[in-house]
């Protein structure tokens, strides 16, 4: 009885609500692959702006009647999978240890 309530819900497998964040999950296991490559690899105006479209995806998922929870917890994934990225990237090019220099004196 429960998997027909969730199959026959307007977030369920016949609908548009579950697999496009079931998709979407191959951008958080391409980011999480991408972590073990080297930081001179990581384009960091890529990893900005997948910062900014997760950001404002998970904005639309919060928003949209009926919630998409499983859209939400996809981009907030991918936002702290990027994030990590981008500091990765800062950290390669010395932007950190810059700051934990100042912090030091």
């Amino acid at each position: 009885m429960a998997f027909r309530a969730f199959w026959n819900s307007p977030v369920g497998p016949k609908t548009t609500h579950f697999w496009g964040p079931v998709a979407n999950w191959g951008f958080v296991t391409a980011g999480l692959a991408d972590t073990q490559k080297p930081p001179q690899m990581i384009s960091g105006n890529m990893t900005a702006a997948m910062c900014i479209c997760s950001g404002l995806l998970m904005r639309f998922a919060w928003m949209v009647q009926p919630r998409n929870y499983l859209l939400l917890a996809c981009h907030a994934s991918n936002e702290i999978v990027q994030l990590y990225q981008l500091s990765r990237l800062a950290k390669s090019q010395g932007y950190l240890d810059q700051k934990k220099e100042e912090v030091e004196r």
